[in-house]
């Protein structure tokens, strides 16, 4: 027998065997963390996943199908104008809907394609962190507050670091761009208004299905609430005439599944959660059933559902366990938390910064991580802070960058990513505390 090739086997068994052997059944703290994590994952199943990452699934898999990936690069390349090529990165994340690690490939396709340093380093920043689903379940979960200025400082500190990677590296970008080749422009296949029509009605779908109750019953807020599934059904008949008349689905698949849809709502008194998943399941099955793009945008929306729901349910009992919920400690105590990166401070963000920056988030993973962290002490700053540097960056990732642009760069970049996830955590914590 070669011992050699034994030895990780061996390992593995001999850290589940201690695992086991010491394994603190009968501590309190133990057992609490258990039930954290389940609590956890069941608020999670109840209150996100069905009117939140359903349809927020089927608009990625939309943005990944309809919006061509070499329409992006074309205006990040060198005849783009810089204006167009920042403004182009700092956004292209949230059409794109891609994590850390996705955007890699990604980022070095446009480097090496001619993209210049600036716009792809933003767009390298940008990408993961606005990422359609991860800001929509921050802003759900974690609040509206930080769920906009989530989008907004990535956005913004994003156009910051491509700015400043440029100037630093102007010269040699300034060799790289005489000899960048000339892109081929994609021809749309559809107008661009249509485009904006399907992805407008899915916005706003979620959007109100996913209104909140006010604090106070009365004024406009009150009223949209009180009234938003009557919206909600009048923006779903909107969505199946587009589907009808833009994408050619036959209208009797559509009449079927409003038919669907109406019975069960009669049949079970008025049940959101029942007629909701009705309409899923009728645009589920009819899009997996039909021919050409409309059966490609469902293999889309089901390849990141499958790719992203187990990763998130374990992210879920994981942190569950780990930190509990807001007001209840799991594992870890909420002591050593408010230690670390309790209230504002310059430290507590910059610790949050560079652990974000160095931690490994699964896509949307960070978010129930964050809510568990904040329930036990860590500040608004310092959980903006880690928002902006985890999902950016992580040790996997910044290996492959620096196989991409090299270790100058890629130091200089990670140094940036810190410094203005700090920042933005500083002043937001100053703002919302």
């Amino acid at each position: 027998m070669n011992w050699k090739n034994e030895w990780k086997p061996l390992l593995l068994i001999t850290v589940v065997f201690l695992f086991s052997y010491f394994l603190p059944i009968n501590s309190l703290r133990f057992q609490n963390a258990i039930m954290e994590a389940l609590h956890m994952v069941k608020e999670y199943a109840q209150l996100h996943v069905i009117f939140c990452l359903l349809p927020a699934f089927f608009i990625a898999g939309a943005i990944g199908v309809f919006i061509s990936k070499e329409a992006v690069i074309k205006y990040l390349g060198a005849r783009a104008k810089k204006l167009t090529a920042y403004a182009v990165a700092s956004v292209s994340g949230a059409i794109l809907a891609v994590c850390s690690c996705t955007i890699l490939p990604l980022f070095s396709g446009i480097y090496k394609r001619g993209a210049g340093l600036g716009p792809a380093t933003t767009f390298l920043y940008s990408g993961p962190a606005i990422n359609v689903l991860a800001i929509i379940l921050t802003a759900r979960v974690l609040g509206v507050e930080i769920g906009i200025a989530r989008a907004v400082g990535a956005i913004v500190f994003s156009i910051i670091i491509g700015l400043i990677m440029a100037f630093i590296f102007r010269k040699e970008e300034m060799e790289k761009a005489k000899k960048q080749m000339a892109t081929p422009e994609p021809e749309a296949s559809r107008p661009l208004w249509q485009e904006a029509v399907h992805f407008g009605i899915m916005v706003l779908i979620l959007i109100f299905a996913n209104w909140g109750a006010p604090k106070v019953d009365s004024g406009l807020w009150a009223a949209i609430y009180h009234a938003k599934w009557v919206i909600t059904a009048v923006l779903a008949v909107i969505f199946g005439i587009v589907l009808n008349k833009i994408f050619k689905m036959k209208i009797w698949k559509i009449l079927v599944t409003a038919v669907a849809v109406i019975a069960v709502h009669i049949i079970f008194k008025g049940n959101t959660i029942l007629t909701f998943v009705t309409g899923i399941i009728g645009l589920s099955y009819f899009t997996s059933t039909a021919e050409g793009e409309l059966q490609d945008w469902f293999s889309a929306t089901w390849g990141f559902a499958k790719q992203i729901l187990p990763l998130l349910f374990i992210g879920v009992l994981i942190a569950g366990s780990l930190l509990g919920r807001p007001g209840n400690e799991g594992l870890i105590p909420s002591a050593w938390i408010n230690s670390l990166v309790g209230g504002n401070s310059l430290w507590a963000n910059f610790f949050a910064s560079i652990a974000g920056a160095f931690m490994y988030f699964a896509t949307l993973t960070e978010v129930p991580i964050l809510q568990g962290l904040m329930g036990n002490g860590m500040g608004n700053g310092p959980a903006l802070a880690l928002l902006l540097a985890g999902p950016a960056l992580s040790l996997p990732n910044m290996l492959v960058i620096r196989s991409v642009m090299g270790t100058k760069k890629t130091l200089v970049f990670i140094g940036l990513v810190v410094i203005m996830a700090t920042v933005s955590g500083v002043i937001f914590g100053s703002f919302f505390v």
